[in-house]
Parts: structure tokens; C-alpha cells; sequence
């Protein structure tokens, strides 16, 4: 079974959505992680950022599970393919595989394209064999296959036909409109393995979400006997998204006991969607099914009453499968294993310590109750658990700040902080100036912590976002801020901040940040 992701190309079409070279570095490790066995990383030929996340990823990339996909489109019409811009930028891009999007609907080849439909059969029989030859696995994705196969089925497999000669590995049927129906799915695999005479292991699917049966053709194509599923996490993408990857895998695994992801990997499911949504800066869909924090909650008294004897009677699995945790009420039951197995995979050992692992995770039920998210913040949950095991005084400890904003007659906009602490028995007095409130603070707290710890120069604040919590209104609401710290000697990562203020909620992230980087290198 081929679990093919593209998050970072298609996904990243979802209305709002937009991910910077350091995002889609750290969603491609994630997604790794989870054991996906491709990765679509973007289009490099026609978007320069792209071309840029290709370049690192060869560098600082090193995938244990998945296989790095490029991707464009075949030739232009008239243009040879050695000339065509975008598929030397495909080349340049140095993948091992490549998905090639090509026409499927005589419709479009007529009025899109503009082309013959001869042409566009040669555009997709040169491109293929072009890759093929300079030693790239291909998958031709053809678009609008289902609504070309019910146009002119001729046509539509004459396209399959051609890739498939030409040496593409997979031709991948694509729901581009989202709308088709589980039995239409099924039956158009049957027919076009009829008509080609190959097996269905040789096609795969991709699905829009626009009748919210994605997830649904994405099984009804693999119950047909296809092979290769594509998707995206949480399903984001165009319109109303993809196919979610979560959920097909979880479908074909559980349900079907196809043998999707190496073992291991399907517990990490709700800890990479959830980090991946943070990420994205979306909010997690509590109704998401496996992955949402609702997935397996029981308010119902018949539902309590009966999961006191057993949990299996009102849970279609066993939630710590995919690595959820069932809900009774309104209380989350977080899971003492899921802290000590997220614990040791920070390298910090909780299965001696049942009352550690106890403690920490009744407070972190009680902080995600205020609002707190530790699924894309490592650094921050990493310093509660050393904080629980005794991990020794905090590296400094604050006495108060302040932030002045000054809004000048010509315009101008300065921040100032002031901030002081206590480093080492020494009280610390430092001012410094920013483009906002959180830079100068930041500018203020290193300032005053340099001078005892000299590697806090090589830190640096990346990224940071800034959530409303869903439930709270107006300017008082509780907000939750995200910083990435990057080392550049190595290294990265995300800590977390709750308040009302978001000032402080910054500030919060930003202690955390400072700490976890003097946890690492502490001199």
C-alpha cells in the first residue's frame, strides 16, 4: 500500500493557509514520523519558494519512512520537453519521484489547454518517459478523471494508457471536482481495468472532499483493488479539502487490515495532526474523527455508565491506538501512558516514577482546560516534566517587566521593555528597544541574561503566532502564543504561552524559550 501525503502542495491551496519554508521542513518531518511513504513537497518550477524548500530539504532532511515527490505538470504543447521551463525545474529539484499532473478531460484539453487531443497525449507519453529516462519514479495524476471517464471514457483512458506505456509507476484517478459517490468510484475502477486490461494496483486515487465523501471514495477506490491513496492531514485543501490522510489510514488499517504504516507509527497519529494544526495556525477540529479531542467523548449517562464496565461497548477502538484518549463528560481523560511515552521520546525516562508521570499529567489536563496546547510545543511540555522531576532552580527568575508603545505624531510606532531579574543571586535591570512589544522584550531579556550566559547569543526567535481561543470574545479574550527559537549552532523549537494578555502570554513563551535553550547548551 502506497500512503502518498500532499499537505504541502495540495493543502496548502486551503483558503487561509500559508506556510513558510521553516512550516512546511517541520510538517514534512511529521509527517515522516507518522510513516507516510511520500511526500509531495510543493511545485518548484513555478513557485520560488518551493525551490527553496527542496534545496533544505536535501540538506536538512533525513527521512526514515518517506520518499521526497516533486511536483508540476507535463510539457507545455509545442514546446519540447527538454526546453520546458518547469520541467527542468522538476529536475533541478533532485526528488527520486515526481507527480506529473496531466489532462484527463477532453474537455479541458480543448478549452483549457487549447491544444489537440493528440498533443496532449504526446505531452503526457514525452514528460513520463523524459523522467523515466533521467531515472525519477513517476505518478501522472490525471486530473478531472472521473468527470472525463463519464465525458468520453475513450479519451480519459487513452490518457491513463499513455502514462502507463511510457513507464509512469502509478496513474492516479483525481476527484478534482469532488463530486463523485463511493459506488461511482467503484465502478469506474472496474471499467477503466477493463478497458486497459491491467490491474488495479496500477492506479491510484486522489479525492476532493466537495460531497464530504473523500474519505469514503478514498476507501471504496482501495476496496476496488487500487493501491496508492493519496491525502492530506486534517484534510486541508482547496474548497472544502481533501481527502484526510488520518482517517484513510486509520479506515484501511483498523477496519480493513491492510498493513498501511510500518509499526509503531499509527499511535502518533493524533499527536502529528494536532502538531500540524499548529503549524498551520488552525485550530485542531475537535470533531475530527480519530484525531479530534471529541472522538471518543461520552456525556450520555448510558454511555458512562456502560464504559465503567467496559470502554470497548461505546468506542468503535480502542482510542490509544491512534494515539487519542477517551473523554467522559466534560473532563479529558489525557492518558498517564501518553504522557511517559511522549516523555521518553524526549529522553526522559517516566516509568520508574508513576507519581511524576501522575503528576504531570493532571497538570497538563488542568492547563489544557486554561487553554494551553502542548502538541507543537515540545520544549514547553519538556520543562514541565524536568520541572517535576526535580530538574534543579530555574536559570533566572523574573522580578517584573514593562512594555511602553509610543505612537509618535509622524507615525512612527517604538516599543520599549524594561525588564527585571535575578540571575545567579544578581538582580539584573536591562532596557532595549523593538519593532513591537515582543520583539523588545525579548531584546530586554537577552540583554539581561547574556552577560551570565553567553550562548543565548546564538538563539533566535523564528516564528510566532498568535490564536484567539475558540470561546472567548472581543479584546479581553484568552490568547495562546507559539514561538520557535532557533540555535544557529542546530537546533530548534516551539514553547507556549496562556493569558488574557497577550503580552504576557508572549512573555510566557518567551521564558520558555530562553530556559529550554539553556537546558540544552547551558554555558
Amino acid at each position: 500500500m502506497q500512503v502518498y501525503d500532499t499537505t504541502l502542495r495540495d493543502g496548502a491551496q486551503r483558503e487561509g493557509l500559508t506556510y513558510s519554508v521553516a512550516d512546511k521542513l517541520a510538517v514534512a518531518k511529521l509527517l515522516d514520523e507518522f510513516g507516510v511513504g511520500f511526500i509531495e513537497g510543493g511545485w518548484p518550477g513555478a513557485m520560488p519558494k518551493d525551490v527553496e524548500f527542496f534545496r533544505r530539504a536535501r540538506e536538512e532532511l533525513e527521512f526514515q519512512h518517506a520518499i521526497l515527490v516533486a511536483f508540476g505538470m507535463t510539457r507545455k504543447a509545442g514546446v519540447h520537453v527538454e526546453d520546458d521551463a518547469l520541467i527542468k525545474g522538476l529536475i533541478d529539484a533532485q526528488t527520486p519521484a515526481v507527480a506529473l499532473v496531466a489532462k484527463s478531460d477532453l474537455r479541458h484539453v480543448l478549452r483549457a489547454l487549447r491544444t489537440t487531443p493528440e498533443e496532449n497525449l504526446a505531452m503526457v507519453a514525452d514528460s513520463v518517459a523524459y523522467f523515466v529516462a533521467n531515472g525519477r519514479r513517476v505518478f501522472l495524476d490525471c486530473e478531472h478523471f472521473f468527470d472525463g471517464f463519464r465525458y468520453d471514457p475513450d479519451y480519459t483512458t487513452s490518457v491513463v494508457k499513455a502514462g502507463l506505456d511510457a513507464g509512469a509507476e502509478i496513474a492516479v484517478m483525481c476527484d478534482t471536482n469532488g463530486g463523485m459517490l463511493p459506488s461511482q468510484v467503484t465502478k469506474a475502477v472496474a471499467e477503466v481495468c477493463a478497458r486497459l486490461g491491467v490491474s488495479p494496483d496500477r492506479l491510484g486515487i486522489h479525492t476532493q472532499n466537495d460531497t464530504s465523501c473523500a474519505v469514503a471514495n478514498t476507501v471504496a477506490a482501495v476496496e476496488a483493488g487500487v493501491r496508492h491513496f493519496q491525502g492530506t492531514a486534517n484534510g486541508y485543501g482547496e474548497r472544502p479539502g481533501n481527502a484526510d490522510l488520518f482517517a484513510c489510514v486509520a479506515n484501511l488499517q483498523l477496519k480493513l487490515g491492510l498493513p498501511v504504516l510500518p509499526d509503531g507509527c499509527l499511535e502518533q497519529m493524533v499527536r502529528v495532526s494536532h502538531a500540524i494544526a499548529e503549524i498551520a495556525n488552525i485550530a485542531p477540529d475537535t470533531h475530527q474523527a480519530y484525531t479530534g479531542s471529541a472522538a471518543f467523548a461520552h456525556k450520555a449517562g448510558l454511555h458512562a455508565s456502560a464504559i465503567k464496565h467496559d470502554p470497548a461497548l461505546y468506542n468503535h477502538i480502542d482510542p490509544a491506538v491512534v494515539g487519542n484518549d477517551m473523554k467522559i463528560l466534560v473532563t479529558e481523560m489525557a492518558g498517564r501512558a501518553s504522557i511517559e511515552l511522549k516523555s521518553k521520546e524526549l529522553g526522559l525516562d517516566l516509568a520508574g516514577r508513576p507519581d511524576v508521570a501522575t503528576k504531570v499529567t493532571e497538570e497538563v489536563k488542568q492547563r489544557e482546560a486554561a487553554g494551553w496546547s502542548y502538541e507543537a510545543a515540545d520544549a514547553s511540555f519538556e520543562l514541565l516534566v524536568r520541572d517535576a522531576l526535580g530538574g534543579g532552580p530555574a536559570p533566572f527568575t523574573l522580578e517584573s517587566y514593562r512594555v511602553i508603545v509610543e505612537h509618535r505624531e509622524d507615525g512612527a510606532v517604538v516599543s520599549e521593555a524594561t525588564v527585571k531579574v535575578r540571575v545567579k543571586g544578581e538582580r539584573v535591570i536591562a532596557t532595549a528597544e523593538g519593532n513591537g512589544p515582543v520583539n523588545a522584550l525579548d531584546e530586554a531579556l537577552r540583554q539581561a541574561l547574556t552577560r551570565h550566559y553567553a550562548s543565548l547569543a546564538t538563539l533566535e526567535l523564528a516564528d510566532y503566532k498568535v490564536r484567539i481561543l475558540e470561546g472567548s470574545h472581543g479584546t479581553g479574550a484568552i490568547t495562546r502564543v507559539l514561538v520557535e527559537t532557533v540555535d544557529s549552532r542546530g537546533g530548534d523549537w516551539t514553547t507556549v504561552g496562556v493569558h488574557e494578555n497577550v503580552v504576557e502570554a508572549s512573555w510566557r513563551a518567551l521564558v520558555d524559550a530562553l530556559t529550554f535553550g539553556l537546558v540544552r547548551v547551558p554555558a
